[in-house]
């Protein structure tokens, strides 16, 4: 338990951080001023102001704000206040903030790389693993066992071995290999994997490990980083036309996943830590009122009309932004316990 809360708490506070400080940075670079940046709400724990700023760290670690000047549009304007900039620079101070949830990815994986390389599965025919319970280990193979024919086909690389399995139907399968320079012979009969549609076998290739030079390393965290959006933007997509259920996850969910995942270590909790920066990026940029999505659409409606949507219009807008929000919080924190508690 006592992990669970502090894994959360230090993934959700560097989650929070960089979405914050993407709008703080922006904000002080477009002349604005930022009354405070705080992590986390309620009470303050800690809090010292330096210049115009009042750095605070609150004592509820869900979240965070910046107070920029003029957001308010009852605050008395000035020339360092949100509203008085162009809206260009508005734009960017908002969209800010969801683009260090993608910075924070790319930074944490390539830390991940740094420390532990990349593992590449090696093309070789040799048995890396026999996986346990699994066909190939019932029937005698073993770690280190080079495969030498399937079904009298000749097998020179593991792609092949892997290619001549898939395409054989039911029947079992009579495999030569060569072991510390005896050979045998087994007999295995391959199970149907639903999930990946084909049989296997249960063996995994020899993985090889090595370090990629900086430059690499770079364009291997943005790749990861883009396949992992695009995987979320896919998800995203088949829920709304109803293709797959509505599957979400809220403080409680979350939680939970980043406590299972702390068990396994630092580098794990790191990728959660990642993939969860990259869902609120995306999240938080979708179209809707109250978030910065929302925010942004509103100012590209100022644009087009040249003023600003009224208090009472903006104000209504928000409004329906945040029941919707809190409509979606009660939902995943219900589909939370319903996991939980009932196991579903």
């Amino acid at each position: 338990m006592l992990i669970t809360v502090i894994a959360t708490i230090f993934v959700i506070g560097l989650l929070v951080f960089f979405h914050e400080f993407g709008h703080f940075a922006t904000a002080k670079a477009t002349g604005m001023g930022v009354h405070e940046f705080a992590i986390g709400f309620g009470p303050k724990l800690i809090s010292k102001k330096y210049g115009d700023t009042v750095y605070s760290l609150r004592i509820i670690p869900l979240g965070g704000f910046n107070k920029i000047a003029g957001m308010d549009p009852d605050e008395e304007q000035d020339d360092k206040s949100f509203n008085s900039k162009p809206i260009w620079a508005r734009m960017v101070v908002i969209f800010a903030g969801s683009f260090m949830n993608f910075v924070l990815p790319v930074l944490l994986i390539l830390l991940v790389i740094s420390i532990s390389g990349i593992d590449t599965p090696s093309d070789q025919a040799v048995i890396g693993t026999a996986i346990a319970g699994q066909p190939a280990a019932n029937s005698g193979l073993m770690s280190g066992d080079r495969i030498l024919e399937v079904n009298g086909t000749k097998i020179q690389t593991w792609t092949e071995m892997v290619k001549t399995i898939r395409t054989n139907d039911d029947a079992p399968l009579v495999i030569n290999y060569e072991r510390g320079g005896q050979y045998g012979t087994a007999t295995i009969v391959p199970e149907y994997n639903q999930n990946t549609n084909y049989r296997v076998i249960g063996v995994v290739p020899i993985i090889n490990n090595y370090q990629p030079g900086p430059i690499e390393a770079i364009g291997l965290a943005i790749k990861q980083t883009y396949l992992w959006a695009a995987a979320i933007l896919e998800g995203l997509r088949d829920m709304f036309i109803g293709r797959a259920p509505a599957e979400v996850a809220g403080p409680i969910g979350v939680a939970k996943i980043v406590g299972e995942v702390a068990q396994m270590g630092i580098l794990p909790l790191l990728k959660i830590a990642a993939f969860l920066s990259i869902n609120i990026g995306l999240l938080n940029l979708l179209p809707v009122p109250a978030l910065d999505g929302g925010h942004i659409v509103t100012l590209a409606v100022e644009a087009v009309r040249r003023k600003p949507l009224s208090p009472e219009k903006l104000q209504f807008v928000q409004m329906i932004g945040l029941a919707l929000l809190v409509m979606l919080f009660i939902f995943a924190t219900f589909k939370d316990v319903t996991r939980i508690f009932m196991g579903k």
